[in-house]
């Protein structure tokens, strides 16, 4: 088999798996107008249409039905074996993407990567940061974030942090000029900086838990982010009170008297975040390599 032939097959299958000019583009890191080319000349080569192709659509056609099935396991078996040969190497090769949402890339990969990048030069690790819900199969990810209840039962999941616990935090320089708040009731005479929910496209509502009772407060106040390191730099500035996550970031600016916690004994433990993959899928070295990474240290 000449290698553009190889090339074209691989393009077809990705297309049709896909079912998409542009998801199948990302997935084998081409242009869109290269695989056009490869399937055409798949097509011509073969003298049969291969996939019914409109503006909205991509679908086999019967003899694409059938090539499909007799050469994505053969393709398959090939990058299986190709893979394999990947893990005799001293140092991992090849592209990882996953889907995070974003306070997970801040919390969890964004303090590491710069070590994670020194220890393995040959890995791209690409992060696209969604707090919606997506479909890492259908999407092209090799693997994603999610907390733990919401991680699909066939899928393998690693432990990326331990459970989270709630945590209000306000500037001295805010409680210079505000009384702290005692019960979750208090707020609402606080400047809350507000985080508005993917999923509902309400604001999120402050969760707190105390002797077996919960509530959930509707806060107001004069800005709304999606972004943890944003919330951090307004609570330094004084601006308002927020509420996230306790971290170790957070723990060493109240140790440093630039946070003051509140309503500590009205916190909130929420499961921690995983790292979640196929598990029908071979685990690639690289991937191995990033989740050795970055999983929990203190759960092994």
């Amino acid at each position: 088999m000449r290698p553009c032939e190889f090339g074209e097959l691989t393009a077809f299958v990705a297309i049709a798996e896909e079912k998409s000019f542009r998801k199948a583009a990302a997935r084998l890191n081409l242009t869109a107008s290269t695989l056009s080319h490869s399937l055409r000349s798949l097509e011509e080569r073969l003298g049969v249409r291969l996939l019914n192709r409109t503006t909205r659509q991509v679908s086999p056609t019967e003899a694409g039905i059938a090539l499909l099935a007799d050469i994505a396991p053969a393709l398959l078996a090939i990058s299986g074996a190709v893979e394999n040969v990947n893990a005799f190497r001293e140092i991992p090769k090849g592209t990882v993407r996953i889907n995070t949402p974003r306070i997970a890339a801040e919390m969890v990969f964004l303090p590491q990567l710069r070590e994670f990048c020194q220890q393995f030069p040959d890995i791209t690790l690409e992060l696209a940061t969604n707090d919606g819900f997506v479909d890492i199969i259908s999407e092209g990810f090799d693997a994603g974030v999610r907390i733990r209840g919401d991680v699909q039962q066939d899928m393998n999941a690693v432990r990326l942090t331990a459970d989270f616990h709630s945590a209000v935090y306000g500037s001295p320089d805010y409680f210079a000029r505000h009384p702290q708040p005692r019960t979750p009731a208090d707020l609402k005479n606080h400047a809350c900086i507000g985080r508005r929910e993917i999923a509902s496209g309400s604001l999120y509502r402050w969760e707190f838990e105390k002797d077996g009772r919960q509530v959930a407060v509707p806060v107001r106040g004069p800005l709304v982010v999606d972004s943890v390191s944003m919330m951090t730099r307004i609570a330094l500035d004084g601006a308002g009170l927020v509420y996230s996550a306790q971290s170790a970031e957070h723990d060493a600016l109240v140790a440093e008297s630039k946070l003051i916690r509140v309503l500590e004994d009205w916190s909130v433990t929420f499961p921690g975040f995983f790292l979640y993959y196929p598990g029908h899928r071979q685990l690639s070295a690289a991937l191995k390599a990033v989740t050795g990474y970055f999983r929990w240290r203190e759960a092994l």
